[in-house]
């Protein structure tokens, strides 16, 4: 009973710490992961808006649009850098488990999860480094198809419905 009551103090004295809601890799078995695809797709919607208005705002020269322009390009590394976070350390660190190569059909959709998860978190980079928002689109995309294999079609379909 104390380590249960010690990992759970420390779960949560670590969700309080950590502004970013990390999760604390104690096997506590709490996982949303439709939660941080949600939150993966707001950081999106926020680098897109960010690059907006950078371009917006860049022309300008005045010091009090000078001083938005450094705060958006603040906004948006934090944001790619939060949706890295969650890529890692959520998905491949502690949902994506490793898979047996003899149990083929398992292992490939292992490997497309790996694969589309490193995707995004390269796309995730472009971002930081770039003010084109073809790669915002292209995480949009990459993060649906990530979706689709990770929760499967069923999973999309009834989700989509309910969105819809």
């Amino acid at each position: 009973m104390k380590k249960v009551a010690a990992a759970v103090i420390m779960c949560i004295s670590i969700f309080i710490t950590d502004k970013s809601f990390a999760h604390c890799e104690v096997p506590c078995g709490i996982y949303d992961d439709e939660m941080r695809v949600h939150m993966l797709q707001e950081h999106i919607t926020t680098m897109e808006k960010a690059i907006k208005k950078i371009k917006e705002l860049s022309g300008n020269t005045d010091p009090q649009s000078k001083n938005q322009l450094i705060r958006w390009v603040i906004n948006k590394e934090k944001h790619a850098e939060e949706f890295q976070h969650i890529v890692w350390q959520y998905f491949l660190t502690q949902r994506i488990k490793p898979v047996d190569p003899k149990n083929h059909d398992k292992y490939h959709k292992y490997l497309k999860k790996v694969e589309i998860l490193h995707q995004l978190s390269f796309y995730a980079m472009k971002v930081k480094q770039n003010v084109d928002t073809k790669y915002t689109e292209k995480l949009r995309e990459l993060l649906l198809k990530f979706e689709n294999v990770y929760f499967g079609k069923q999973h999309m379909e009834k989700h989509h419905k309910h969105h819809h």
